[in-house]
């Protein structure tokens, strides 16, 4: 599953595809005011994207299953800027209820790293509540059954009740 697809809302596929046309005949040497703007907001947007995965990369640690892939958008200096990007994780539950609360955790801690989550983000971590909610419900299940049998083991009334004849 993958934890972010940030996009920069300001540079969405349609708007940049009217502003620059892909074709990459040549590169400007005399760039517009304009057009150097769009540049400086290409790379601020950049070097947003590669924090915010980077914060899940980090975040996320050994359930993490490949780094940090991202969306590219060829800008008027013809350099590619990152725009957009996700980080793959693994989200299966644990072998025990106690690993999956654990995952669980993890999941979240890495989908709300970054200093503004994006709205999959938030989603997932949403996912990995309720995946840890049901973990627990079921450790809670297991605890009872399991003090249950040892209660019934340790009660002395139990053993009253048999006789045994010869």
């Amino acid at each position: 599953m993958n934890i972010s697809r940030t996009e920069s809302s300001f540079y969405n596929e349609s708007l940049l595809s009217k502003k620059f046309p892909s074709k990459n005949t040549s590169i400007k040497e005399d760039l517009t005011d304009e057009e150097k703007k769009t540049i400086q907001e290409l790379k601020k947007t950049d070097r947003e994207v590669r924090q915010h995965e980077q914060a899940h990369k980090s975040a996320a640690g050994s359930i993490s299953v490949k780094s940090p892939s991202f969306t590219y958008k060829t800008g008027p200096d013809g350099k590619k800027y990152a725009v957009g990007g996700e980080v793959s994780i693994d989200v299966s539950e644990g072998k025990t209820p106690e690993e999956t609360i654990k995952k669980a955790q993890q999941i979240k801690k890495a989908a709300l790293a970054p200093a503004n989550p994006s709205s999959q983000d938030k989603k997932i971590a949403s996912q990995a509540q309720a995946m840890e909610s049901r973990a627990k419900r079921e450790q809670s299940k297991k605890n009872t059954y399991s003090t249950e049998n040892e209660n019934k083991i340790q009660d002395p009334d139990i053993y009253s009740t048999f006789s045994i004849t010869a």
